[in-house]
């Protein structure tokens, strides 16, 4: 097989996309968290390619900083005019002349191609000697595709597209992916010989394949085992197709290493997420960005998890999570919302309805019920009542709340920062703290309690609110 300073690889990316409708470029579109562009060059650089040439065209001012952000290296060759994949394979060689080893020729916005895939082809072109090796796949509907007709001994003698297709072509239902491996040294002189004399005025790359034939070399195909990896997305209903296909591939990989999903229909987990064994995803849960979950933890039902780190044997439940980290043995939710810069310690809780943002949660910490924290830090084994508000915000700047270790607040308290609540310390009932409190000290703010007899006979007479008072009273 080719080394690796031996493997171009060519990923056209410079269509417009028109069917997406939609200002993004078709190949930046995301399906499980990664633009569709992100999935072929991943599957790309696990092959350890000598260069990899990306060709953008449209829209370039974004392919283009997109491509390098993930793979640094790559070259970017710029199709000023959109005329077709010939046009746009001999744009890559203009940037990146090569007429040694292998060229791998890709689509951007196939999502599902895996590098197993490449890396198979590869390795068949190269073992056969073969000018070119086509990726093809077999389909039950092959309308639209063009179709591989094979000779006798099995190598390929044509692609016919179906507008040219006889009856008997048709029938075929092997198919042509447009993904390729390449002699470089008769690519090379091939892409010269591709002419534009067709209805759309356009340079082929399959025309390449008929250069061969007619050269007397050899074209050879590898049947793809997977059809869906060569599927591309022209609008977002194929896109969403694709979507639910790699999320299916995605899941079932997670169960098959230890993962118990227990509604894979529901159950959406991005392909940069990392799980562990015998951690279990009940329904409703989507896994974004690079989360990551600890053996044992417990996620959902009905949970979203973006860019989350949770630990070991925790709990997470009916909860969204974003740039947040779940210590192990944690407990979270339900009806809980974690916002960037959350760290809950280990075996703390944040409960119903609490809202956090910025916030340290020590160890054995917790925040039960309907709460705001913000832009605080709360020491380990500290018990924050329930309806407690952290005022952080003065209209014009953001404050910090310190709450000591083992401190025991009130419920609807209202710590006004910047404030700090020593260890050991208490707070009343309705307290609104807007000074320090010294460890181990009890802070109320409230008055005395007034009673007032009497108040609704004289103030809300004739209400039903009287008249339960006064037959109260009567008893």
């Amino acid at each position: 097989m080719t080394s690796q300073n031996e493997l171009t690889v060519v990923v056209l990316a410079a269509g417009g996309g028109t069917r997406m409708k939609s200002r993004t470029p078709k190949v930046l579109h995301a399906v499980a968290g990664r633009s569709m562009i992100g999935h072929v060059l991943a599957a790309v650089r696990a092959l350890s390619p000598a260069r990899v040439v990306t060709v953008v065209g449209h829209q370039r001012e974004l392919v283009g900083p997109h491509v390098t952000s993930l793979l640094p290296e790559a070259v970017l060759a710029v199709q000023e005019e959109q005329l077709g994949t010939g046009h746009a394979v001999a744009a890559a060689l203009s940037a990146a002349p090569v007429d040694t080893g292998t060229v791998l020729v890709a689509y951007g916005d196939t999502p599902l191609l895996q590098s197993s895939t490449l890396s198979s082809l590869v390795a068949d072109h190269e073992a056969s000697g073969r000018a070119v090796t086509i990726l093809t796949g077999v389909v039950t509907t092959p309308r639209g595709y063009g179709r591989i007709v094979r000779g006798v001994a099995g190598d390929v003698t044509a692609i016919v597209e179906e507008k040219d297709a006889s009856e008997e072509q048709r029938g075929i239902t092997e198919v042509n992916s447009g993904i390729y491996a390449f002699s470089a040294s008769f690519l090379a002189a091939a892409v010269g010989r591709i002419g534009n004399d067709n209805a759309s005025g356009e340079f082929y790359l399959t025309d390449a394949v008929a250069l061969a034939v007619g050269d007397g070399l050899t074209v050879g195909a590898l049947v793809v085992e997977d059809v869906a990896e060569i599927e591309g997305a022209n609008d977002r209903a194929q896109l969403a197709a694709l979507g639910r296909a790699l999320n299916t591939r995605i899941v079932d990989g997670w169960m098959r290493e230890g993962v118990t999903v227990v509604d894979p229909l529901t159950t959406w987990i991005d392909a940069e997420v990392e799980l562990a064994p015998d951690v279990t995803v009940l329904p409703g849960v989507q896994l974004q960005g690079a989360t990551r979950v600890e053996a044992d933890a417990v996620i959902g039902p009905d949970s979203t998890l973006k860019d989350t780190e949770v630990g070991e044997g925790a709990s997470v439940v009916r909860t969204h999570a974003n740039l947040a980290v779940i210590g192990a043995g944690a407990e979270v939710g339900p009806f809980t919302y974690l916002r960037p810069g959350t760290v809950l310690g280990a075996r703390g809780k944040i409960g119903g309805f609490v809202e956090t943002k910025n916030a340290t949660i020590g160890e054995g910490a917790k925040v039960p019920h309907l709460s705001y924290v913000g832009d605080a830090e709360i020491g380990e084994g500290t018990n924050i009542g329930a309806g407690t508000i952290f005022a952080n915000y003065d209209g014009v700047e953001k404050h910090h709340t310190v709450v000591g270790r083992h401190a025991r607040t009130g419920s609807n308290n209202t710590f006004v920062a910047p404030v700090t609540i020593g260890d050991g310390a208490s707070t009343g009932g309705g307290t609104v703290v807007r000074e320090d409190v010294p460890p181990g000290a009890l802070a109320v703010s409230a008055g005395p309690l007034r009673v007032i007899e009497g108040w609704a006979s004289a103030k809300r007479p004739g209400t039903k609110q009287a008249d339960a008072a006064e037959a109260a009273s009567d008893r």
